[in-house]
């Protein structure tokens, strides 16, 4: 490393680490279904040399698409992660080698928890866009998960090569449809087949990727064609005044006319990028292996290391806020983001250290189940293979196995310390269904699987139902249980049956009621006497479940309060028109009454759950079922017959757009209408139409299917 660059390396760093913080990236390639995520890592894994042979997700060889599930379907659906290392011919770093751990994420929605808690642990994140349809639906809501992180990001428009690509539609709809301050780094030099090449914009030179070597690694640096030397004076320009509102000296040089050099065009850049106000974008296709070179350099150039990113918070065991800064040298502090099992090893936690250095053997606290834990390895990731270490530093993302009680989410930190860092958030699941072992010996081994899954996944929920004894799996979508399914008869070797998928109805309140609750017993000695009095009215859509308490004059003893509370609560997980659970409603508990000697925390459970009974049925209830956001893509000649099925599921068409004699349709759809769609669409288009899906909200139940919906799902 030259004298230069040692000077670049903070005292953070331990001297036993190979790639300082400086050198490290941890990204995530995300982006909507099919826009070429995993194919875009496995070009990054062939020019870092990690594989040397480039795999195909058509073909089930891609690396990171390693599970039987993913290989056969050809969709990612556990993000795989896995560490390579790039060098950049530029800049203070140039000609040394950086680490960069990359996370690739899945696309499909029924996974997107996935997406959440890789991107809660990441600095920065590659968003893939497809060069023909622009931003997707499933991009938008990668998108505003990488916001609600504050995750940095640039922007890769693949499919360059794709008939009807159009690079400069999709930087417009980036802005339009993302409202992101989106900037081209790089043009491209024709598209479709004749997608030959890139103009750099930052160094204003260009390049042409040769045709006669089909890995890509050869390209040839040219003038900038005549044609487009006006354009990229433009788009430079553009960009100039862009990064000048992040960074005051290029904004004096740029106001006086001076010229900047590479160097500082490209600090601007990174400044701009890594305070979340700015998008660089580069077009290229990651399978005619075309630009994935740029895309590295600018993931070295411009997304951040874990040194240029604020401290992340925290919380001590009084909720006082903490600090966490990333440096090898203090108490170890990391976040278990994923759990997995390994057939090999058992259960892997996947851990972001965030400061200190975690070595081999060392104990850690766990504030959450308040015990210590001994990791006994420390693995990096290979995807599915694994290379283990003695030690792990701050800013790194590995794996450890050892470590019991540990969930998604929680926090492991050094023995005597209690910090809580803030887990991942994950959407509630909208879908279930039965499942039944077909033996005795498959209940065993079906509950074993059911609670290793539903570790892993934490927008799976396994419940059992008292009354027909049945037990209920819930998901984020049919293809979610279906992969659930295949793993408990691959992984866990269990025969079982499935149900019928079930919608996750909901059931809200319209107007505002009272309910009184009163539970009195009387057997011979000790009776229970309960009395409870509520007032419940609707609460804003969205905000949840509010209990307040407004008792005055001790009418029920504050050691009574919490029973009640949990009686309303529990009452409140089976509503009265169907027996789905109640949300967005606000209860008060006014009033009531107790006994000296019969009064009981029981009793007056049981009275919350009488009084919220009685109070719901007087408040108008009504049923809620869940409205999926659906985008539908087929050529205009089935454009008719796609509406009027959209209509027959009573959906309502939201917007209708053209792009290349192709129509893009955009609709909110009931979910309940939408089994069996895939079969449809596909037979309604002679298998030419695609559809994306997700959730979107809740609406109320039309009168005419409530009756039908009440019969076949009420207990």
């Amino acid at each position: 490393m030259s004298v230069a660059a040692k000077d670049q390396i903070s005292a953070v760093n331990s001297s036993e680490r190979e790639y300082p913080m400086e050198l490290t990236r941890n990204i995530g390639i995300a982006a909507h279904i099919d826009a070429g995520k995993t194919t875009t890592t496995e070009r990054i894994l062939y020019y870092t040399g990690v594989v040397h042979k480039m795999g195909e997700v058509h073909e089930g060889t891609a690396v990171t698409d390693w599970m039987e599930q993913e290989r056969e379907r050809g969709i990612t659906i556990t993000s795989a992660a896995i560490s390579c290392s790039w060098m950049t011919k530029e800049g203070p770093f140039a000609d040394i080698k950086h680490r960069i751990n990359i996370i690739d994420t899945p696309g499909h929605v029924d996974f997107t928890a996935e997406v959440e808690r890789s991107l809660r642990v990441l600095d920065g994140a590659v968003a893939v866009f497809c060069a023909v349809a622009g931003v997707q639906p499933q991009s938008e809501t990668v998108w505003r998960q990488a916001t609600k992180y504050n995750v940095p990001r640039i922007a890769f428009v693949n499919k360059m090569d794709r008939v009807g690509a159009d690079f400069f539609n999709a930087v417009d709809d980036m802005r339009n449809k993302l409202k992101a301050n989106a900037h081209p780094l790089c043009l491209p030099i024709g598209a479709e087949e004749n997608f030959a090449g890139l103009v750099d914009v930052v160094r204003m030179s260009a390049f042409l990727f040769d045709e006669s070597d089909p890995t890509g690694i050869a390209v040839k640096e040219i003038e900038i064609p005549e044609d487009l030397k006006q354009s990229a004076a433009e788009y430079r320009e553009s960009l100039l005044e862009a990064v000048s509102d992040f960074d005051d000296t290029v904004a004096e040089k740029y106001l006086s006319g001076e010229e900047l050099s590479e160097n500082e065009l490209k600090q601007a850049i990174r400044k701009a990028t890594v305070s979340l106000d700015f998008v660089g974008v580069i077009p290229g296709s990651a399978f005619k292996n075309k630009a994935v070179q740029s895309l590295l350099d600018a993931v070295i150039d411009y997304l951040p290391s874990p040194l240029d990113l604020p401290a992340i918070n925290g919380e001590d065991s009084q909720e006082e806020p903490v600090s966490i800064l990333p440096d090898d040298k203090a108490k170890p502090t990391a976040l278990a983001f994923k759990l997995w099992s390994d057939p090999f090893v058992g259960k892997l936690v996947f851990i972001r250290v965030y400061s200190g250095t975690i070595k081999k053997g060392m104990p850690l606290y766990n504030p959450r189940t308040r015990r210590t834990e001994r990791i006994s390895r420390l693995m990096v990731m290979k995807a599915d293979s694994r290379e283990d270490v003695e030690a792990v530093y701050s800013g790194d993302i590995c794996a450890v196995v050892g470590v019991k009680g540990v969930i998604t989410g929680d926090t492991l930190c050094a023995v005597g310390q209690d910090v809580r860092l803030e887990p991942p958030s994950f959407p509630e699941p909208v879908i279930s269904m039965s499942i039944e072992p077909k033996t005795k010996a498959d209940q065993e081994k079906m509950s074993v699987g059911l609670g290793r899954l539903s570790e892993e996944d934490p927008t799976f929920r396994v419940t059992s139902n008292e009354e027909t004894g049945q037990t209920l799996i819930a998901g984020m979508g049919e293809l979610h249980l279906e992969i659930i399914r295949d793993r408990l008869f691959r992984e866990f070797k269990v025969g079982a049956d499935a149900g019928k998928p079930q919608i996750a109805y909901r059931e809200t309140i319209s107007k505002p009621a009272e309910g009184v609750g009163k539970f009195v017993r009387q057997s011979g000695g000790r009776g229970q006497y309960g009395h409870a009095i509520i007032k419940l009215e609707p609460n804003e859509k969205g905000k949840g479940i509010e209990v307040l308490n407004e008792i005055v004059g001790g009418a029920i003893p504050k050691e009574y309060i919490k029973p009640t509370i949990d009686g309303i609560m529990e009452a409140a997980n089976n509503g009265v028109v169907a027996g789905h659970p109640v949300i967005d409603f606000k209860v008060r508990i006014v009033d009531g009454s107790f006994h000296e000697v019969d009064s009981s925390e029981m009793a007056f459970k049981m009275a919350g759950i009488f009084a919220f009974k009685e109070g719901m049925k007087a408040a108008a209830p009504f049923l809620l079922e869940p409205i999926m956001k659906v985008e539908v893509t087929t050529p205009e000649e089935y454009q008719g017959d796609l509406l009027g099925d959209i209509n027959r599921r009573r959906g309502r068409i939201q917007n209708m757009e053209t792009k290349t004699e192709v129509c893009i349709i955009t609709a909110n759809i009931p979910l309940e209408t939408m089994f069996g769609y895939a079969t449809d669409v596909r037979s309604l288009s002679k298998g030419r139409a695609s559809y994306s899906m997700e959730p979107s909200h809740f609406e109320q139940v039309p009168a005419q299917v409530l009756s039908q919906i009440v019969e076949t799902t009420a207990i």
